[in-house]
Protein backbone atom coordinates (compact mmCIF):
# COMPACT_ATOMS: atom_id res chain seq x y z
CA UNK A 1 0.00 0.00 0.00
CA UNK A 2 1.41 3.66 -0.58
CA UNK A 3 2.11 5.16 2.57
CA UNK A 4 3.50 8.78 0.63
CA UNK A 5 2.73 11.26 3.53
CA UNK A 6 1.88 13.69 -0.13
CA UNK A 7 0.55 11.19 -1.88
CA UNK A 8 -3.08 11.93 -1.86
CA UNK A 9 -4.23 15.24 -2.67
CA UNK A 10 -6.00 14.99 -6.06
CA UNK A 11 -9.56 13.81 -5.87
CA UNK A 12 -11.82 13.15 -8.99
CA UNK A 13 -15.36 12.81 -8.32
CA UNK A 14 -17.21 11.19 -11.07
CA UNK A 15 -20.63 12.05 -11.34
CA UNK A 16 -22.48 14.82 -10.30
CA UNK A 17 -26.72 14.87 -8.70
CA UNK A 18 -26.68 14.37 -4.94
CA UNK A 19 -24.16 11.75 -4.59
CA UNK A 20 -21.47 13.81 -6.36
CA UNK A 21 -22.43 17.11 -4.99
CA UNK A 22 -22.98 16.05 -1.11
CA UNK A 23 -19.73 14.32 -1.23
CA UNK A 24 -18.13 17.42 -2.67
CA UNK A 25 -19.38 20.30 -0.33
CA UNK A 26 -18.57 18.21 2.53
CA UNK A 27 -14.78 17.14 1.39
CA UNK A 28 -14.38 20.50 -0.08
CA UNK A 29 -15.24 22.42 3.19
CA UNK A 30 -13.22 20.46 5.27
CA UNK A 31 -9.98 19.60 3.28
CA UNK A 32 -10.66 21.86 0.50
CA UNK A 33 -7.88 24.14 0.97
CA UNK A 34 -5.47 20.84 1.14
CA UNK A 35 -7.22 18.83 -2.17
CA UNK A 36 -7.97 19.90 -5.15
CA UNK A 37 -11.72 18.48 -5.81
CA UNK A 38 -12.52 17.78 -9.58
CA UNK A 39 -16.07 16.55 -10.32
CA UNK A 40 -16.71 15.62 -13.70
CA UNK A 41 -20.81 15.70 -14.90
CA UNK A 42 -22.79 16.44 -17.86
CA UNK A 43 -25.70 17.85 -18.91
CA UNK A 44 -26.56 15.41 -21.21
CA UNK A 45 -27.06 12.28 -18.63
CA UNK A 46 -29.56 13.36 -16.52
CA UNK A 47 -29.63 11.98 -13.35
CA UNK A 48 -32.35 9.70 -11.14
CA UNK A 49 -33.57 11.72 -8.78
CA UNK A 50 -36.38 9.74 -7.73
CA UNK A 51 -35.89 10.18 -3.99
CA UNK A 52 -37.24 13.69 -2.99
CA UNK A 53 -37.78 12.67 0.77
CA UNK A 54 -35.13 12.69 3.56
CA UNK A 55 -35.03 11.78 7.35
CA UNK A 56 -33.85 13.63 10.40
CA UNK A 57 -30.32 12.85 10.22
CA UNK A 58 -29.83 15.47 6.99
CA UNK A 59 -29.67 17.83 9.63
CA UNK A 60 -26.22 15.92 10.98
CA UNK A 61 -25.10 16.79 7.28
CA UNK A 62 -26.61 20.11 7.05
CA UNK A 63 -24.72 21.52 10.85
CA UNK A 64 -21.21 20.34 9.55
CA UNK A 65 -21.56 22.74 6.40
CA UNK A 66 -22.83 25.59 8.41
CA UNK A 67 -26.25 25.63 6.02
CA UNK A 68 -29.09 27.91 7.00
CA UNK A 69 -31.77 25.87 7.28
CA UNK A 70 -34.38 28.67 5.63
CA UNK A 71 -32.22 29.49 2.77
CA UNK A 72 -31.60 25.94 1.84
CA UNK A 73 -35.45 25.07 2.05
CA UNK A 74 -36.13 28.56 -0.31
CA UNK A 75 -33.39 27.68 -2.68
CA UNK A 76 -35.18 23.91 -2.95
CA UNK A 77 -38.43 24.44 -2.71
CA UNK A 78 -38.69 21.86 0.65
CA UNK A 79 -41.19 21.30 2.66
CA UNK A 80 -41.30 19.51 6.58
CA UNK A 81 -41.68 15.46 6.93
CA UNK A 82 -42.50 14.45 9.82
CA UNK A 83 -42.92 10.80 9.20
CA UNK A 84 -44.82 8.49 6.47
CA UNK A 85 -48.09 7.31 6.25
CA UNK A 86 -48.20 3.12 4.94
CA UNK A 87 -51.36 3.21 3.31
CA UNK A 88 -52.64 -0.78 2.28
CA UNK A 89 -49.51 -2.04 3.44
CA UNK A 90 -51.21 -4.10 6.36
CA UNK A 91 -54.32 -5.12 4.05
CA UNK A 92 -56.37 -2.98 1.87
CA UNK A 93 -58.18 -0.25 2.99
CA UNK A 94 -55.73 -0.33 6.23
CA UNK A 95 -52.79 2.60 7.12
CA UNK A 96 -50.84 3.44 10.25
CA UNK A 97 -48.05 6.12 10.38
CA UNK A 98 -44.28 5.64 10.92
CA UNK A 99 -43.45 9.34 12.87
CA UNK A 100 -39.97 10.24 13.64
CA UNK A 101 -38.81 10.57 17.26
CA UNK A 102 -40.38 8.92 20.16
CA UNK A 103 -43.59 7.60 21.35
CA UNK A 104 -44.84 8.28 24.87
CA UNK A 105 -42.02 7.52 28.20
CA UNK A 106 -39.92 4.88 28.05
CA UNK A 107 -38.76 3.31 31.67
CA UNK A 108 -35.26 2.47 31.63
CA UNK A 109 -36.29 -1.28 32.15
CA UNK A 110 -38.76 -1.16 29.39
CA UNK A 111 -39.91 0.76 26.46
CA UNK A 112 -43.06 2.78 26.63
CA UNK A 113 -44.60 0.24 24.32
CA UNK A 114 -44.92 -2.27 27.07
CA UNK A 115 -47.12 0.01 29.45
CA UNK A 116 -49.47 1.01 26.43
CA UNK A 117 -50.08 -2.79 25.53
CA UNK A 118 -50.87 -2.93 29.67
CA UNK A 119 -53.42 -0.54 29.22
CA UNK A 120 -54.67 -1.71 25.71
CA UNK A 121 -55.41 -5.29 27.29
CA UNK A 122 -57.07 -3.51 30.60
CA UNK A 123 -58.79 -0.98 28.05
CA UNK A 124 -57.17 2.39 29.39
CA UNK A 125 -54.78 3.24 26.38
CA UNK A 126 -56.14 5.15 23.18
CA UNK A 127 -54.39 4.39 20.18
CA UNK A 128 -50.57 3.91 19.97
CA UNK A 129 -50.46 6.81 17.90
CA UNK A 130 -52.21 9.37 20.44
CA UNK A 131 -48.95 9.38 22.32
CA UNK A 132 -46.34 10.56 19.36
CA UNK A 133 -46.77 14.42 18.60
CA UNK A 134 -45.13 13.62 15.07
CA UNK A 135 -48.16 11.57 14.47
CA UNK A 136 -50.68 13.61 15.41
CA UNK A 137 -49.17 16.95 13.79
CA UNK A 138 -48.71 14.97 10.83
CA UNK A 139 -52.29 14.34 10.83
CA UNK A 140 -53.22 17.77 11.95
CA UNK A 141 -51.54 18.92 8.75
CA UNK A 142 -49.49 21.04 11.11
CA UNK A 143 -45.73 22.13 12.02
CA UNK A 144 -43.72 24.60 13.81
CA UNK A 145 -40.21 24.78 15.47
CA UNK A 146 -41.14 23.94 18.85
CA UNK A 147 -38.47 24.16 22.35
CA UNK A 148 -36.31 21.56 23.27
CA UNK A 149 -36.53 19.54 19.84
CA UNK A 150 -40.07 18.67 20.29
CA UNK A 151 -40.86 17.17 17.24
CA UNK A 152 -38.30 15.47 14.86
CA UNK A 153 -38.64 16.42 11.21
CA UNK A 154 -36.89 15.89 8.16
CA UNK A 155 -37.61 17.51 4.94
CA UNK A 156 -39.30 16.57 1.19
CA UNK A 157 -36.98 18.98 -1.24
CA UNK A 158 -36.59 18.98 -4.97
CA UNK A 159 -33.28 16.78 -5.69
CA UNK A 160 -32.31 18.56 -8.99
CA UNK A 161 -32.21 22.13 -6.97
CA UNK A 162 -30.40 20.44 -3.72
CA UNK A 163 -27.35 19.37 -6.62
CA UNK A 164 -27.31 22.69 -7.20
CA UNK A 165 -27.18 24.48 -4.33
CA UNK A 166 -24.92 22.33 -3.02
CA UNK A 167 -22.80 23.15 -5.88
CA UNK A 168 -22.71 26.68 -5.24
CA UNK A 169 -21.32 25.91 -2.02
CA UNK A 170 -18.97 23.54 -3.25
CA UNK A 171 -17.44 26.03 -5.74
CA UNK A 172 -17.02 28.37 -3.22
CA UNK A 173 -14.64 25.83 -1.42
CA UNK A 174 -12.62 25.35 -4.80
CA UNK A 175 -14.27 22.71 -6.33
CA UNK A 176 -13.69 22.34 -9.86
CA UNK A 177 -16.87 21.53 -12.52
CA UNK A 178 -15.75 19.87 -15.80
CA UNK A 179 -18.41 19.18 -17.97
CA UNK A 180 -18.08 16.43 -20.05
CA UNK A 181 -18.92 12.81 -20.82
CA UNK A 182 -16.46 10.17 -19.74
CA UNK A 183 -15.13 7.70 -22.53
CA UNK A 184 -13.25 5.69 -20.72
CA UNK A 185 -11.66 5.11 -17.36
CA UNK A 186 -7.65 4.52 -17.19
CA UNK A 187 -5.69 2.32 -15.28
CA UNK A 188 -2.07 2.32 -14.04
CA UNK A 189 0.05 -0.55 -15.97
CA UNK A 190 2.79 -0.88 -13.75
CA UNK A 191 3.66 0.26 -9.90
CA UNK A 192 4.93 3.83 -9.12
CA UNK A 193 6.08 5.98 -6.64
CA UNK A 194 2.04 6.64 -5.34
CA UNK A 195 -0.32 3.97 -7.01
CA UNK A 196 -0.30 0.42 -7.78
CA UNK A 197 -0.77 -1.26 -11.47
CA UNK A 198 -4.65 -2.01 -11.38
CA UNK A 199 -5.08 1.08 -9.78
CA UNK A 200 -7.51 4.19 -11.08
CA UNK A 201 -4.77 6.73 -13.30
CA UNK A 202 -7.07 9.00 -15.02
CA UNK A 203 -10.75 9.90 -16.78
CA UNK A 204 -10.56 9.80 -20.48
CA UNK A 205 -13.04 12.54 -22.01
CA UNK A 206 -14.90 12.05 -25.10
CA UNK A 207 -12.88 15.01 -26.32
CA UNK A 208 -9.67 13.46 -25.87
CA UNK A 209 -9.10 15.22 -22.66
CA UNK A 210 -7.45 13.18 -19.45
CA UNK A 211 -8.32 14.08 -15.93
CA UNK A 212 -5.56 12.06 -13.81
CA UNK A 213 -6.52 11.72 -10.08
CA UNK A 214 -5.39 9.80 -6.43
CA UNK A 215 -8.40 9.07 -5.59
CA UNK A 216 -11.84 8.41 -7.77
CA UNK A 217 -15.43 9.14 -6.30
CA UNK A 218 -17.88 6.63 -8.00
CA UNK A 219 -20.90 8.75 -8.63
CA UNK A 220 -22.26 7.15 -12.13
CA UNK A 221 -25.35 5.64 -10.33
CA UNK A 222 -26.48 2.09 -10.98
CA UNK A 223 -23.86 1.81 -14.18
CA UNK A 224 -20.92 2.02 -11.30
CA UNK A 225 -18.49 2.60 -14.25
CA UNK A 226 -15.65 2.70 -11.97
CA UNK A 227 -16.21 0.57 -9.63
CA UNK A 228 -18.22 -2.32 -11.25
CA UNK A 229 -17.34 -2.20 -14.80
CA UNK A 230 -13.61 -0.74 -14.65
CA UNK A 231 -12.76 -2.75 -11.49
CA UNK A 232 -14.74 -5.39 -11.45
CA UNK A 233 -16.25 -5.67 -8.01
CA UNK A 234 -19.20 -7.78 -7.88
CA UNK A 235 -22.49 -7.43 -6.83
CA UNK A 236 -25.14 -9.07 -4.65
CA UNK A 237 -28.69 -9.69 -5.67
CA UNK A 238 -31.17 -9.14 -2.61
CA UNK A 239 -34.09 -9.71 -5.51
CA UNK A 240 -35.60 -12.39 -3.46
CA UNK A 241 -36.15 -10.37 -0.60
CA UNK A 242 -37.13 -7.10 -2.21
CA UNK A 243 -38.81 -8.54 -5.95
CA UNK A 244 -39.70 -4.79 -6.70
CA UNK A 245 -37.57 -4.12 -9.87
CA UNK A 246 -38.88 -1.03 -11.77
CA UNK A 247 -39.77 2.76 -11.16
CA UNK A 248 -41.42 5.37 -12.84
CA UNK A 249 -41.85 8.47 -11.83
CA UNK A 250 -43.42 12.05 -12.53
CA UNK A 251 -43.86 15.89 -11.21
CA UNK A 252 -47.24 16.88 -11.14
CA UNK A 253 -48.80 19.76 -10.26
CA UNK A 254 -50.12 20.91 -6.41
CA UNK A 255 -53.84 20.80 -6.06
CA UNK A 256 -53.93 21.34 -2.78
CA UNK A 257 -51.78 22.56 0.88
CA UNK A 258 -48.65 20.87 1.45
CA UNK A 259 -49.08 18.13 4.24
CA UNK A 260 -46.29 17.26 6.09
CA UNK A 261 -45.29 13.51 5.62
CA UNK A 262 -44.98 11.26 2.80
CA UNK A 263 -47.53 8.88 2.04
CA UNK A 264 -46.47 5.42 0.80
CA UNK A 265 -49.86 3.58 -1.28
CA UNK A 266 -49.53 -0.43 -1.87
CA UNK A 267 -51.33 -1.77 -4.72
CA UNK A 268 -50.94 -5.11 -6.13
CA UNK A 269 -47.89 -4.73 -8.52
CA UNK A 270 -45.67 -3.06 -5.72
CA UNK A 271 -46.66 0.66 -4.32
CA UNK A 272 -46.80 4.51 -5.12
CA UNK A 273 -45.11 7.75 -3.42
CA UNK A 274 -46.80 11.22 -3.10
CA UNK A 275 -44.21 13.92 -1.63
CA UNK A 276 -45.55 17.32 -1.58
CA UNK A 277 -43.14 20.14 -2.42
CA UNK A 278 -44.01 24.03 -2.12
CA UNK A 279 -43.99 24.04 -6.07
CA UNK A 280 -45.14 20.68 -7.44
CA UNK A 281 -45.83 17.06 -5.77
CA UNK A 282 -43.42 14.21 -6.59
CA UNK A 283 -45.36 10.89 -8.03
CA UNK A 284 -43.67 7.18 -8.42
CA UNK A 285 -44.60 3.80 -9.07
CA UNK A 286 -41.95 1.06 -7.13
CA UNK A 287 -43.06 -2.21 -8.96
CA UNK A 288 -42.04 -6.02 -9.95
CA UNK A 289 -42.26 -5.82 -13.76
CA UNK A 290 -43.43 -9.34 -13.79
CA UNK A 291 -46.80 -7.45 -11.81
CA UNK A 292 -46.67 -4.78 -14.34
CA UNK A 293 -45.45 -4.00 -17.53
CA UNK A 294 -42.91 -1.38 -18.41
CA UNK A 295 -45.93 -0.09 -21.23
CA UNK A 296 -48.47 0.09 -18.86
CA UNK A 297 -46.68 1.86 -15.79
CA UNK A 298 -46.75 5.07 -16.97
CA UNK A 299 -50.42 5.05 -17.64
CA UNK A 300 -51.14 3.36 -14.35
CA UNK A 301 -49.15 5.99 -12.69
CA UNK A 302 -51.14 8.82 -14.37
CA UNK A 303 -54.47 7.39 -13.19
CA UNK A 304 -53.02 7.55 -9.40
CA UNK A 305 -52.05 10.96 -9.00
CA UNK A 306 -53.80 14.43 -8.98
CA UNK A 307 -53.15 17.62 -10.86
CA UNK A 308 -51.83 18.43 -14.21
CA UNK A 309 -48.70 16.24 -14.80
CA UNK A 310 -45.56 18.24 -15.71
CA UNK A 311 -43.09 16.19 -16.93
CA UNK A 312 -42.99 12.96 -19.10
CA UNK A 313 -42.81 9.96 -16.88
CA UNK A 314 -39.84 7.56 -16.80
CA UNK A 315 -38.75 5.00 -16.37
CA UNK A 316 -36.09 3.50 -13.92
CA UNK A 317 -34.60 -0.05 -13.83
CA UNK A 318 -32.56 -1.65 -10.85
CA UNK A 319 -31.59 -4.60 -9.12
CA UNK A 320 -31.92 -4.19 -5.57
CA UNK A 321 -28.27 -5.21 -3.54
CA UNK A 322 -25.23 -4.29 -3.19
CA UNK A 323 -21.67 -4.23 -4.14
CA UNK A 324 -19.60 -6.19 -2.52
CA UNK A 325 -17.01 -3.59 -1.66
CA UNK A 326 -17.55 -0.24 -2.02
CA UNK A 327 -13.68 1.07 -1.38
CA UNK A 328 -11.52 -1.06 -3.77
CA UNK A 329 -8.33 0.17 -4.44
CA UNK A 330 -8.23 3.72 -5.21
CA UNK A 331 -11.99 4.09 -5.51
CA UNK A 332 -14.87 4.61 -3.35
CA UNK A 333 -18.39 4.20 -4.84
CA UNK A 334 -21.02 7.08 -3.26
CA UNK A 335 -24.99 6.18 -3.94
CA UNK A 336 -26.34 4.26 -6.59
CA UNK A 337 -22.47 3.31 -7.45
CA UNK A 338 -22.57 1.13 -4.50
CA UNK A 339 -25.84 -0.36 -3.99
CA UNK A 340 -29.50 0.19 -3.28
CA UNK A 341 -32.33 -0.55 -1.68
CA UNK A 342 -36.23 1.03 -2.67
CA UNK A 343 -36.77 4.59 -1.44
CA UNK A 344 -39.59 3.07 0.81
CA UNK A 345 -38.13 4.52 3.61
CA UNK A 346 -36.44 7.49 2.56
CA UNK A 347 -32.69 5.89 2.80
CA UNK A 348 -31.24 7.16 -0.27
CA UNK A 349 -29.67 10.62 0.85
CA UNK A 350 -28.90 9.29 4.20
CA UNK A 351 -27.02 7.06 2.63
CA UNK A 352 -24.78 9.08 0.62
CA UNK A 353 -24.45 11.28 3.77
CA UNK A 354 -23.26 8.27 5.53
CA UNK A 355 -20.62 7.59 3.05
CA UNK A 356 -19.48 10.78 2.92
CA UNK A 357 -19.21 11.59 6.57
CA UNK A 358 -17.53 8.13 6.64
CA UNK A 359 -14.50 8.91 3.76
CA UNK A 360 -13.92 12.30 5.64
CA UNK A 361 -13.50 10.21 9.15
CA UNK A 362 -10.89 7.79 7.13
CA UNK A 363 -9.46 9.86 4.66
CA UNK A 364 -6.73 8.51 3.08
CA UNK A 365 -4.03 11.58 2.93
CA UNK A 366 -0.94 9.67 3.48
CA UNK A 367 -1.94 6.69 1.08
CA UNK A 368 -4.74 4.28 1.34
CA UNK A 369 -4.22 1.88 4.45
CA UNK A 370 -5.81 -1.56 3.90
CA UNK A 371 -7.52 -1.56 7.87
CA UNK A 372 -8.91 2.01 6.75
CA UNK A 373 -10.46 -0.24 3.52
CA UNK A 374 -11.62 -3.03 5.61
CA UNK A 375 -13.57 -0.86 8.02
CA UNK A 376 -15.29 1.58 5.28
CA UNK A 377 -16.32 -1.95 3.62
CA UNK A 378 -17.44 -3.72 6.73
CA UNK A 379 -19.33 -0.15 8.24
CA UNK A 380 -20.82 0.37 4.64
CA UNK A 381 -22.18 -2.93 5.02
CA UNK A 382 -23.88 -3.33 8.06
CA UNK A 383 -25.59 -0.04 7.74
CA UNK A 384 -26.82 -1.25 3.77
CA UNK A 385 -27.81 -4.74 5.80
CA UNK A 386 -29.82 -2.63 8.81
CA UNK A 387 -31.87 -0.67 6.15
CA UNK A 388 -32.24 -4.13 3.79
CA UNK A 389 -33.69 -5.90 6.89
CA UNK A 390 -36.46 -2.79 8.00
CA UNK A 391 -37.66 -2.25 4.36
CA UNK A 392 -38.42 -6.29 4.05
CA UNK A 393 -40.31 -5.97 7.29
CA UNK A 394 -42.71 -3.60 5.82
CA UNK A 395 -43.47 -6.52 2.83
CA UNK A 396 -43.00 -9.77 5.09
CA UNK A 397 -45.83 -8.71 7.71
CA UNK A 398 -48.61 -8.33 5.44
CA UNK A 399 -51.96 -9.79 5.62
CA UNK A 400 -52.72 -8.88 1.15
CA UNK A 401 -53.48 -11.93 -1.11
CA UNK A 402 -54.28 -10.12 -4.16
CA UNK A 403 -51.12 -10.61 -5.67
CA UNK A 404 -48.36 -13.28 -6.37
CA UNK A 405 -45.89 -10.38 -5.06
CA UNK A 406 -47.63 -10.16 -1.58
CA UNK A 407 -47.84 -13.69 -1.33
CA UNK A 408 -44.46 -14.43 -1.77
CA UNK A 409 -42.97 -12.03 0.29
CA UNK A 410 -45.48 -12.67 3.30
CA UNK A 411 -44.05 -15.97 2.84
CA UNK A 412 -40.59 -15.93 1.73
CA UNK A 413 -37.49 -17.21 4.26
CA UNK A 414 -36.26 -14.21 5.61
CA UNK A 415 -32.33 -12.77 6.37
CA UNK A 416 -31.88 -14.82 10.14
CA UNK A 417 -31.11 -11.03 11.31
CA UNK A 418 -34.40 -9.96 10.38
CA UNK A 419 -36.07 -13.24 11.43
CA UNK A 420 -34.41 -12.53 14.92
CA UNK A 421 -36.19 -8.89 15.69
CA UNK A 422 -39.73 -10.13 14.38
CA UNK A 423 -39.63 -13.61 16.85
CA UNK A 424 -38.23 -11.03 19.85
CA UNK A 425 -41.21 -8.69 19.04
CA UNK A 426 -43.69 -11.38 18.94
CA UNK A 427 -43.04 -13.03 21.73
CA UNK A 428 -41.67 -10.18 24.20
CA UNK A 429 -42.51 -7.06 23.21
CA UNK A 430 -38.97 -6.01 22.87
CA UNK A 431 -36.30 -4.38 20.18
CA UNK A 432 -32.97 -4.24 20.60
CA UNK A 433 -30.83 -1.56 18.69
CA UNK A 434 -27.07 -1.51 18.39
CA UNK A 435 -25.86 2.41 18.71
CA UNK A 436 -25.14 2.68 15.16
CA UNK A 437 -27.95 1.72 13.68
CA UNK A 438 -30.07 4.52 11.79
CA UNK A 439 -33.67 3.02 12.51
CA UNK A 440 -34.44 3.28 16.33
CA UNK A 441 -36.59 1.02 18.65
CA UNK A 442 -39.45 3.08 18.06
CA UNK A 443 -39.20 2.77 14.83
CA UNK A 444 -39.73 -1.13 14.47
CA UNK A 445 -42.26 -0.86 16.97
CA UNK A 446 -44.41 1.64 14.94
CA UNK A 447 -43.78 -0.47 11.62
CA UNK A 448 -44.55 -3.85 13.33
CA UNK A 449 -47.26 -2.68 14.66
CA UNK A 450 -49.07 -1.10 12.24
CA UNK A 451 -47.81 -4.26 9.86
CA UNK A 452 -50.16 -5.88 12.03
CA UNK A 453 -47.39 -7.79 14.64
CA UNK A 454 -48.98 -7.55 18.05
CA UNK A 455 -46.70 -9.11 20.76
CA UNK A 456 -48.01 -11.85 23.30
CA UNK A 457 -46.79 -10.43 26.33
CA UNK A 458 -45.14 -7.17 28.19
CA UNK A 459 -42.70 -6.85 30.50
CA UNK A 460 -43.68 -7.38 34.50
CA UNK A 461 -42.37 -3.77 35.24
CA UNK A 462 -45.73 -2.52 33.59
CA UNK A 463 -47.35 -4.62 36.32
CA UNK A 464 -46.31 -2.74 38.95
CA UNK A 465 -48.60 -0.12 38.26
CA UNK A 466 -52.01 -0.08 39.06
CA UNK A 467 -54.85 0.52 36.46
CA UNK A 468 -55.28 4.21 37.93
CA UNK A 469 -51.94 5.18 38.21
CA UNK A 470 -51.17 3.36 34.51
CA UNK A 471 -54.24 5.61 33.39
CA UNK A 472 -52.83 8.72 34.75
CA UNK A 473 -49.50 8.10 33.36
CA UNK A 474 -50.96 7.44 29.88
CA UNK A 475 -53.29 10.29 29.78
CA UNK A 476 -50.93 12.70 30.85
CA UNK A 477 -48.65 11.67 27.92
CA UNK A 478 -51.59 11.98 25.16
CA UNK A 479 -52.66 15.55 27.26
CA UNK A 480 -49.01 16.69 26.66
CA UNK A 481 -48.82 15.85 23.00
CA UNK A 482 -51.95 17.46 22.66
CA UNK A 483 -50.67 20.57 24.04
CA UNK A 484 -47.88 20.45 21.74
CA UNK A 485 -50.26 19.86 18.50
CA UNK A 486 -52.84 22.80 19.45
CA UNK A 487 -50.04 25.57 19.82
CA UNK A 488 -48.88 24.86 16.00
CA UNK A 489 -49.78 26.47 12.80
CA UNK A 490 -50.28 25.05 9.96
CA UNK A 491 -47.82 23.68 7.98
CA UNK A 492 -47.57 25.34 4.82
CA UNK A 493 -48.15 28.86 5.82
CA UNK A 494 -45.07 27.72 8.43
CA UNK A 495 -43.07 27.13 5.19
CA UNK A 496 -44.15 30.32 3.09
CA UNK A 497 -42.90 32.71 6.75
CA UNK A 498 -40.02 30.85 7.04
CA UNK A 499 -38.90 31.10 3.67
CA UNK A 500 -39.69 34.43 2.90
CA UNK A 501 -36.64 36.72 3.67
CA UNK A 502 -34.91 34.23 0.82
CA UNK A 503 -36.98 34.59 -2.26
CA UNK A 504 -36.37 36.69 -4.90
CA UNK A 505 -37.98 39.99 -4.58
CA UNK A 506 -41.22 40.39 -6.93
CA UNK A 507 -40.44 42.67 -10.44
CA UNK A 508 -41.28 45.74 -10.29
CA UNK A 509 -44.13 46.54 -13.14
Amino acid sequence: MNTSPNAFHRVVIAGGGTAGWMTAALMSKLLGKRLEIRLVESEEIGTVGVGEATIPALHTFHNLLGLNEAEFMAATNATFKLGIQFEGWKAIGEHYFHSFGSTGNDHWSAGFQHFWLKGRAQGLARPYTDYNPETMAAHANRFAHVPNNALNYAYHLDAGRYARFLRGLSEGYGVQRIEGRIARVLQHETDTATARAGDIAALQMMDGSRIEGDLFIDCTGFRSLLLGETLGVGYEDWSYWLPCDRAVAVQTSSVREAWPYTRSIAHPFGWQWRIPLQHRVGNGLVYSSKELSDADAPEVLKRHVEGDVLIQPRILRFLPGQRDKVWERNCVAVGLAGGFVEPLESTSIHLIQRHAIRLMQLFPSGGIQQADVDEFNLQSRRDLEHIRDFIVLHYHVNQRTDSALWRHVREMTLPPTLRHRIELFRETARVFRPSDELFAENSWIQVMMGQGLMPGRYHPVADLMGPDELQRFLEDIRVRVQRIVAGLPAHQAYVQQLCAPFRDPAPVA
